[in-house]
This record gives C-alpha cells, sequence and structure tokens, in this order.
C-alpha cells in the first residue's frame, strides 16, 4: 500500500528524490497503468522511490461542480489499484482556491523541486496545470532544463487507433457495453464499500439484499446486472444487483443492491467488491410493487442463466 501524504505541509524534510507522475488517475485504466508501469521501471531503474501526485476533488469537480462527471472510482478504490505498480508515496493535493490560482512555475518550484526533489517525470501528452491552465508539457521541459530533472511525454494510450480514457469507459458503461470498459480498464469494472443497514424493503418482499455504501454523489452506471460478490468466504459468490435510484420505491439517492443467488449469511460490515459482469436492463418504475416482484423473479432467473452460461 503506498504512503499517503496529504498536502505540500505534510511532505517529509529533508526529501529525497523521486519519480513521479501526476493526474487524476480516475478508473486507473490502461493508459494509466502505461505510465505507472514506466514509472515503476524508471524507479527501479535508478533506485528512487515511485510517486504519484493527484488531486481531491479533482480539478473538474470543484470549478462546475455540477456537471463534473460520475467518479469511476473512488479514492480508496484508486489506492488499491494502485498497490499492483510498486507506488511508495501517493501525494495528495487538495483541489481548492490557494491551488487553483497558484501560477505554473510556483506550482513547478514549490511542489516538484521543493517539495519532492523530483528527478524524473512522466505526464500525459494533454496535461495541463496552474492557474488557468497556462502549465504545459513545454513549460515542464523549460522547468526540468532550469532545475535538472527530466521530463518525459507519455503518448495517447490507444486500442484499436481510438483514445483509452476515462471518459471512454464513463459512456461504454452509461451504455451497458461492459466488455468495452472490460477491454479498456484492464478488468472487469467494479465498485467497493462496506455492507450496511438499509430499509428492509427487499428481505420484505422475498429478496433480501446486500446494500453496500457507495459514498458518491453521481454513478457512472445504472440498471440491473448479473454481478459477482468478493471479499467474503467462500468468494465470489453469484448475484443480481439493483444500481440507480429505485423509481417504484420512490428514492432520490443512487443505491447498490445486490441479491446473492442461494445465500443467506449475515455479511453485514463486511468491506466487499462488486464486479458487474452482464447488464440484464435497465432500471425502471414500475405500477405497483408486485409488479416489481415479478419483475426480480425474472431478473434472478436471467441472472442464473447467465452463470450457467446460456447468455452469449
Amino acid at each position: 500500500m503506498p504512503r499517503i501524504i496529504r498536502g505540500l505541509h505534510n511532505l517529509p524534510v529533508p526529501q529525497c528524490a523521486c519519480v513521479a507522475t501526476i493526474g487524476n488517475f480516475d478508473g486507473v485504466h490502461l493508459g494509466h497503468q502505461a505510465v505507472l508501469s514506466q514509472l515503476a521501471m524508471k524507479a527501479d531503474m535508478l533506485g528512487l522511490p515511485a510517486v504519484v501526485i493527484t488531486f481531491e476533488p479533482q480539478p473538474y469537480e470543484y470549478f462546475v461542480p455540477e456537471k463534473a462527471p460520475a467518479r469511476l472510482s473512488r479514492f480508496r478504490e484508486k489506492v488499491e489499484a494502485l498497490r499492483a505498480y510498486s507506488i511508495q508515496k501517493l501525494c495528495v493535493l487538495r483541489f481548492n482556491k490557494s491551488l487553483a490560482d497558484m501560477a505554473a512555475e510556483e506550482f513547478i518550484r514549490r511542489l516538484l523541486v521543493d517539495g519532492l526533489q523530483v528527478s524524473y517525470l512522466v505526464v500525459g501528452d494533454d496535461f495541463r496545470f496552474g492557474k488557468d491552465r497556462q502549465g504545459d508539457f513545454a513549460l515542464l521541459q523549460e522547468a526540468g532544463r532550469k532545475y535538472g530533472f527530466q521530463v518525459v511525454n507519455m503518448h495517447t494510450f490507444a486500442i484499436d487507433k481510438h483514445r483509452v480514457s476515462s471518459t471512454r469507459i464513463r459512456h461504454a458503461l452509461a451504455e451497458g457495453n461492459l466488455a468495452l470498459a472490460e477491454q479498456l480498464l484492464g478488468r472487469p469494472y467494479r465498485m467497493s464499500g462496506r455492507v450496511s443497514h438499509g430499509d428492509k424493503r427487499g428481505r420484505q418482499m422475498g429478496f433480501p439484499t446486500a446494500n453496500i455504501d457507495l459514498h458518491r454523489c453521481t454513478v457512472p452506471l445504472s440498471g440491473v446486472y448479473a454481478v459477482q460478490l468478493f471479499g467474503i468466504d467462500g468468494e465470489p459468490v453469484n448475484g443480481v444487483a439493483n444500481i440507480g435510484v429505485r423509481p417504484t420505491i420512490g428514492d432520490d439517492k443512487a443505491l447498490l443492491e445486490v441479491h446473492l443467488l442461494d445465500f443467506n449469511r449475515d455479511i453485514y460490515g463486511a468491506h466487499v467488491q462488486v464486479v458487474f459482469l452482464e447488464k440484464l436492463r435497465q432500471e425502471q418504475k414500475f405500477p405497483n410493487l408486485d409488479a416489481l416482484i415479478a419483475q426480480i423473479h425474472k431478473d434472478i432467473a436471467a441472472a442464473k442463466e447467465y452463470f450457467a452460461g446460456d447468455i452469449d
């Protein structure tokens, strides 16, 4: 697990040199993984720690929160994903007015030079930073020559000539194209959270569900899915999940509820991962609870067919 450093003021003094990269890393998709692999390889070659610099909240969430896209991964999920790439430190900068107003040159000096003593920096080809996004790769190169660190431009990572990006993955998830999302992520899409007590409405209808705390304002997908749940004894456990606002019930907060097939153990409090495998249908509003219950029976049957291998 990388050591998490929150804010410039928490950087240890004196700080040894390092190799670093900067970005949101939402989803830690194949493009991010290419950057992280290059960073880890260079860190090993130079015998220096590898550092990822990221922001909380993400800049778009700070500037236009009402239009900010749904995150692919929560902060905790991002940290878990980084474990696979030999990242020693995760420097988390609070994105606030002070950081938003910081000139690009000051950002370089305070963070990269004085704060982290970066020897080698990898950035994406579209990386911009500093007040009014004035900083770019050319400015970083100029600073590198001045302060003595190397800057490498990680070119766009593409599959079938199409750029891999968090935005493209969000579109795939919104369209129910889990196969494309998996291709771009390099793994099936998953969400994690703790199983909490809900309103017991599913149990009252005869379908007990594990309610997963998402801690998200918005989610990148909705509907009913065949899923597998990890994080408990006997994993994976097959299930059928609904993620959305439950329009028949009348909720306005997005929830993830998982009905586990042929399962009756108490798992309250467990921190679990839900892997989305197949979209069964869109979320919809039913005229009454009887119609909803009838559809849930169909959803469970469809999920069982999927796991039996009867759905292509």
